[in-house]
């Protein structure tokens, strides 16, 4: 049927999703629990921006690879104004300046490019994906132009900041993952499906040129749940 997850290794990916629940459990999770309760709010906004700033330069790179120049012109100048006068990124001057940040990624990409999602994929640590976003991660790894600087300042950045927002990612995503376990009979397939529409309207989102704001998303990261409940 046309509605049936397109899963065809579910029990090699369920078994991947139980390894990825006991790390976020024993380790994301609590990790992510002391950055809320010790960092203050202010100082987790700057981390945030300034790991939202870094990912710029690649979406400035997507959103040239859509043709969507309207969006490549705001992601240009986010970078260089948030870059210089936002102190390294750590404030976010263009929003204000009514420059809103937007993702954009090699996923979207391909998929604007007409490429279909592919079957489901559980990747390890970094949780529910499919084939065609599986692909546009390791694109990133490889074509993001901050990798291809030969610094080794610049490697410490982007590990740091790798870091950081796996952590500041995991931790605006608390509220609505507790929620969604407690509520789910299957917590695997709840979030198969809800990524998988994430990443649909995402897609449609790179088609259509949308400037929206919320900026530097990566590809695998939870979606935020509907208002029932992030």
């Amino acid at each position: 049927m046309a509605d049936e997850p397109n899963d065809p290794a579910e029990s090699v990916n369920r078994a991947i999703f139980a390894g990825n629940q006991f790390l976020d459990r024993h380790v994301l999770k609590p990790t992510a629990q002391a950055y809320l309760d010790d960092v203050p709010e202010r100082a987790r906004r700057g981390l945030h921006n300034f790991v939202a700033n870094l990912h710029e330069p690649e979406v400035l790179v997507n959103d040239l690879l859509q043709g969507n120049l309207s969006r490549a012109s705001v992601t240009g100048q986010r970078f260089v104004l948030d870059t210089t006068l936002g102190g390294a990124g750590l404030f976010d001057v263009a929003t204000d300046w009514g420059l809103p940040g937007h993702a954009a990624d090699f996923g979207q990409t391909f998929g604007v490019w007409g490429i279909g999602p592919g079957p489901a994929v559980q990747l390890p640590l970094l949780g529910p994906s499919n084939v065609r976003d599986t692909v546009g991660q390791v694109a990133s790894i490889v074509a993001s132009p901050l990798s291809q600087i030969s610094s080794s300042t610049v490697s410490d950045i982007n590990l740091a900041g790798g870091a950081l927002g796996v952590v500041d990612g995991r931790a605006e995503l608390l509220p609505e993952t507790d929620s969604l376990e407690r509520s789910s009979l299957d917590y695997y397939a709840t979030l198969r499906s809800l990524m998988a529409q994430h990443r649909a309207a995402f897609v449609e989102e790179g088609r259509e040129g949308k400037v929206a704001d919320h900026p530097a998303t990566p590809a695998t990261e939870p979606p935020a749940l509907p208002e029932q409940q992030p």
